[in-house]
């Protein structure tokens, strides 16, 4: 029994970004109807939560939306470049045409409830509805992570998250101290050296991966070897595959691969290990910049091995490449640093994210607050997630495999809608 005081819909989705468009899209194939509440503009992650210099770091061809694939049904022209951020809005904006989503911009959802009855109370910043089925495409991204530690820096240290970067412009004169060496940190670098900044990296355990290799981009290599076919659930090692950070590459200037041990050479970048603690203008960092840069290369070579691996497996005529040779390594670990006196006038936190579902009142979380589910089903009847990393696959919380999960999670709602498993 529905309430008849609140609207109704059979689904609801909580999020506007590409993963609840996929998902609409699917349902409304399905003849399933939807209403996709957004708290801010559709796609904005993209429009506002990126720097002005951002690029894809994978190739265009991996953006496969449903039914509208880059290089077929938008017409890409440049399915192995990497676009730019007005690009990807352009490509996302495009999807958004092709079919005609109940789109609710800038509602803020503040509690998703199940109901005794079953479905769920939506409780939103234009009144309360409910539904049926739920689903969760927010993504990972609520909270920016900075360490406790970071409140005892002396305040006349300018300090940001990379999540509020666009340009070095916003910052003032002088160096800068990177914190983090995922895709984010790294490109980041990138931006404050071509700015002629002097740039300090205090270097994770973030691991690397070839650009090109062997005549092709090495995403084209692991694709044809099955390597994003690869499930969770068939996954070696699949706590290591959820809890790893993200290789660091760059699709800038066409594509790039980034050795830290280069850029140090090559452009000054200094390089530290990982940050433990700030007070005043001094940092700390862990002895751990060798070990860090030796396992980023590990990671590295590791895939170059695959890639060797599946052209030898194939008979495939490919171009030989010199073996990887350390261009640098470090003399002593520098675990100590005065920022003033190294003329470092602002730090740029680049260590992630964290998820904040608290507004959910399910019992479908693990001890950490992340989601347990099995390709974004969960144990709640009718509650779902979307658009996360390894929700089945690498390309889960990209757009390469947005299309897979989409799918399948439409065709689920969809049965558990026809065996009436839920009641609205």
């Amino acid at each position: 029994m529905k309430d008849n005081a609140a609207p109704h819909s059979p689904v609801i989705i909580v999020g506007g970004g590409q993963a609840g468009f996929s998902v609409a899209k699917c349902l409304s194939e399905t003849g399933i109807s939807s209403v996709i509440f957004e708290r801010h503009g559709k796609f904005h992650s993209w429009r506002k939560n990126r720097w002005d210099s951002f690029c894809l770091v994978t190739p265009n061809w991996q953006c496969r939306l449903p039914g509208f694939h880059y290089d077929k049904e938008y017409g890409g022209s440049d399915p192995d470049g990497f676009m730019l951020k007005d690009e990807i809005t352009n490509y996302l904006d495009a999807f958004a045409e092709t079919f005609a989503p109940d789109l609710r911009e800038h509602v803020e959802v503040r509690r998703v409830t199940p109901r005794p009855e079953g479905g769920f109370r939506v409780e939103t910043s234009i009144g309360e509805w409910t539904c049926d089925q739920v689903v969760i495409a927010t993504g990972g991204y609520d909270t920016p992570i900075e360490p406790g530690y970071a409140k005892a820096l002396d305040p006349a240290i300018l300090q940001m998250h990379s999540v509020d970067y666009r340009n070095v412009d916003q910052f003032p004169e002088g160096g800068v101290l990177i914190v983090g060496t995922g895709q984010s940190g790294v490109q980041l670098m990138e931006d404050f050296t071509r700015a002629g900044r002097d740039v300090h990296l205090a270097v994770g355990p973030a691991p690397r991966s070839p650009r090109r290799y062997r005549g092709r981009d090495a995403t084209d290599w692991l694709y044809d070897a099955g390597h994003y076919a690869i499930t969770i659930d068939t996954h070696p090692d699949p706590v290591k595959a959820i809890t790893q950070t993200n290789h660091y590459m760059s699709g800038r200037d066409g594509g790039k691969e980034i050795d830290l041990r280069r850029w140090h050479l090559d452009h000054g970048v200094e390089l530290y290990g990982s940050l433990a603690d700030m007070s005043g203008t001094r940092a700390a960092f862990l002895p751990d910049l060798g070990k860090n840069l030796d396992d980023a290369d590990r990671s590295y070579v590791g895939i170059r091995t695959q890639i060797d691996a599946h052209i030898a497996r194939a008979g495939i005529d490919a171009p030989e490449e010199a073996p990887f040779t350390k261009v640098w390594a470090p003399e002593t670990e520098r675990t100590e640093l005065d920022l003033a006196e190294a003329g470092i006038t602002s730090v740029l936190w680049a260590i992630g994210f964290r998820p904040d579902y608290r507004w959910i009142e399910a019992d479908v979380f693990d001890a950490r607050g992340k989601p347990r589910f099995h390709r974004g089903v969960t144990d709640q009847p009718g509650l779902h997630f979307i658009g996360l990393g390894w929700l089945n696959t690498w390309g889960s919380g990209r757009f390469l495999g947005i299309e897979e999960d989409s799918r399948y999670l439409a065709n689920r709602i969809a049965a558990q809608i026809a065996a009436g498993a839920i009641s609205g």
